[in-house]
């Protein structure tokens, strides 16, 4: 059974890690919504930030344990952007350098959709506009919410995010005890 916003879990090992879903903000106010789906994939949705309102399953990623209860987590998206997290979550924090490449600071409305079924307009949009200078955002953030969701769960990101959502996360109003998605 999943336990849900259970800021109090600790983590020591990979395993800890993978499985949980995070809300996070950063100091910048920008609020992250991200769920170490297993060893080599996460999912997530923005609801705050200059992207607000995209979300992605299933992005390969590199997940790697630094030390007992500290992990490392990056990856390149269709985008262009780069994306390099530091999960402390023992301490509810959270270090990321995003890396957007100058179109999606110039069109970050093209991105603002479920990426999955515009990987093409993705590829496409990196290639027709300029890539460089990348804007380099490097913030710390603050976790809200640590769930047990369990790995390979395609109930945790399972739709667009709408306002309020996080807060209805955070509530117990959108996952019943079983990280299922509770009617709306």
């Amino acid at each position: 059974m999943a336990e849900l916003n259970n800021l109090d879990k600790k983590f020591k090992t990979l395993d800890d890690f993978l499985g949980t879903h995070f809300i996070y903000t950063y100091d910048n106010g920008w609020e992250y919504e991200w769920y170490a789906k297993n060893d080599h994939t996460v999912d997530y949705r923005i609801h705050g930030g200059m992207v607000s309102g995209r979300w992605v399953k299933d992005q390969e990623a590199n997940i790697v344990m630094l030390v007992p209860g500290i992990y490392k987590v990056a990856w390149t998206e269709p985008t262009g952007t780069d994306v390099a997290l530091d999960f402390v979550p023992n301490e509810h924090k959270l270090n990321g350098t995003i890396f957007f490449p100058k179109w999606v600071q110039e069109h970050p409305e093209i991105t603002v959709t479920f990426q999955n079924e515009h990987i093409d307009l993705m590829e496409e949009s990196r290639e027709k506009y300029e890539t460089y200078p990348k804007m380099v955002v490097p913030e710390f953030a603050t976790m809200t919410y640590i769930g047990d969701a369990g790995q390979n769960n395609d109930e945790v990101i399972n739709e667009e995010p709408y306002n309020g959502m996080p807060d209805d996360i955070r509530a117990g109003k959108f996952y019943d005890e079983n990280y299922n998605r509770i009617s709306k």
